[in-house]
């Protein structure tokens, strides 16, 4: 087995060999350079201690001190160089007590999660495998090193790990693997809100978001993402549907590209229906303005797990307008986009048709058909540069000041007075005309 090094991985490795240490890359680029993908990091770990790794290269950063890590600058580029540790006794399912460093490359690899990235190389001594990580890449599976209960008792957030990985590799678990991670899936509430943010991204972003029904399978939803066990419970007894809520969300998610913003947007555009379900004496089900319920859930959510405000913000409109209609002409359109938001409308018609291909086939043609006359009234819209927003009408607050309008609430009612207009007539997206038509308004108020 060879592995192709990056030159500066080589050149670290190198240098901390001519001082007599042992030094490999290691983990998940290991296991990524077997599968044929293309590495996002490279670590490496090594037997020298982190005051010796600091004598060896000049320029270095102490990023994880404590626990043997530091960062090694080669040419404008960082990475982390570990000193080979065994881990203490977890008192929280979180970090170890203890670390202490060891000269031995076994030892190191044996406290690491998953077999597939517990294999260390480099070119002089080829792949170190000591439990089987290659065979498991062959087999498609995902099984911890040793003693399943005992690696996810240490760090309770490899139960979510478990899942993501089986979704990014399209891998399944290992039987005792996949018993110990529903058996302590109750554990991953000790683990803080951005750890578990970011596993749940790198899950509905992935070539198999639908491994989220892994999660929920494992009870590991029930305990960071309750919402969707709710969705799992409240049936659709509607044409324009054939599965359960939350089944329907994960087909929605694998309808639609591989997106932070547009993956999150499935995921919670339907929450709001398990409390807006009502059902008629026939049997039919409606979830009228659910969106509302969604909006307002999402947000709860995107906070609990500590997001970005931009991210909030995005995800919240989206998921308010996820369901929102408008007759394929253009004037209809235009009034959307400024309700939606130019930078977003793109994404709301990929969520619609998302959502359409989710649903049964009742009715799904025509759904489609309708998405796509909007799409083209939207384009049409952008070609022809007509106004869909205040910041692009022909006048601004400062032009309606030197025409003679004070500041204040009133002239902000103009503007808008005024947009509604050029919405309903672009043409008309004029200076001289909008002036005009200001001055009008600002009298007969």
């Amino acid at each position: 087995m060879t592995i192709r090094l990056p030159r500066q991985v080589q050149w670290i490795i190198q240098k901390l060999k001519e001082q007599g240490f042992e030094a490999y890359a290691v983990g998940g680029c290991v296991r990524d350079s077997i599968l044929g993908r293309e590495p996002e990091d490279w670590d490496i770990t090594t037997s020298a201690k982190p005051e010796e790794i600091k004598e060896i290269f000049r320029r270095t950063v102490d990023t994880g001190i404590a626990h043997g890590t530091v960062t090694v600058l080669a040419e404008k580029e960082g990475f982390e160089v570990t000193t080979y540790r065994i881990d203490g006794e977890y008192e929280d399912g979180r970090h170890p007590k203890e670390v202490w460093f060891t000269g031995m490359l076994a030892e190191d690899l044996k406290r690491r999660d998953f077999t597939i990235n517990a294999m260390a190389y480099n070119d002089e001594d080829g792949l170190c495998d000591l439990f089987g990580g290659q065979e498991d890449l062959k087999q498609g599976v995902i099984r911890c090193v040793g003693e399943a209960r005992e690696r996810f008792t240490e760090d309770a957030l490899r139960i979510l790990r478990a899942v993501r990985f089986g979704a990014q590799l399209g891998f399944s678990m290992e039987e005792k693997t996949k018993e110990a991670a529903g058996a302590l899936a109750g554990t991953l509430k000790k683990i803080s809100a951005e750890r578990i943010q970011n596993e749940l991204v790198k899950l509905l972003v992935s070539p198999h978001p639908e491994e989220l029904l892994t999660a929920w399978e494992l009870g590991i939803t029930k305990v960071i993402l309750p919402e969707f066990d709710r969705m799992m419970e409240t049936t659709q007894e509607t044409p324009h549907h054939m599965y359960n809520v939350g089944v329907h969300t994960v087909e929605a998610l694998k309808h639609i590209r591989a997106d932070r913003i547009l993956r999150l947007t499935m995921l919670f555009h339907d929450m709001g229906k398990p409390e807006y379900k009502t059902m008629d004496p026939d049997g039919t089900a409606h979830f009228k303005k659910h969106a509302i319920g969604s909006e307002r859930i999402t947000k709860e959510i995107l906070r609990r797990l500590k997001f970005d405000n931009d991210t909030v913000r995005s995800v919240t409109r989206l998921v308010y307008y996820h369901d929102y209609r408008m007759p394929p002409d253009k004037r209809s359109v235009r009034r959307a986009v400024n309700r939606i938001g130019k930078e977003l409308f793109p994404y709301y018609l990929e969520i619609r048709m998302a959502d359409t291909l989710a649903q049964s086939a009742y009715r799904r043609e025509e759904k489609i058909a309708d998405i796509r006359g909007v799409e083209q009234c939207f384009y049409k819209i952008l070609r022809d540069g007509e106004c869909v927003s205040l910041k692009e009408m022909a006048v601004t607050g400062k032009d309606l000041i030197g025409a003679g309008i004070k500041p204040g609430p009133q002239m902000g009612e103009i503007l808008n007075t005024l947009l509604e207009e050029v919405l309903e007539d672009p043409k008309k997206n004029q200076k001289a005309y909008l002036l005009e038509r200001a001055l009008n308004v600002y009298e007969e108020k």
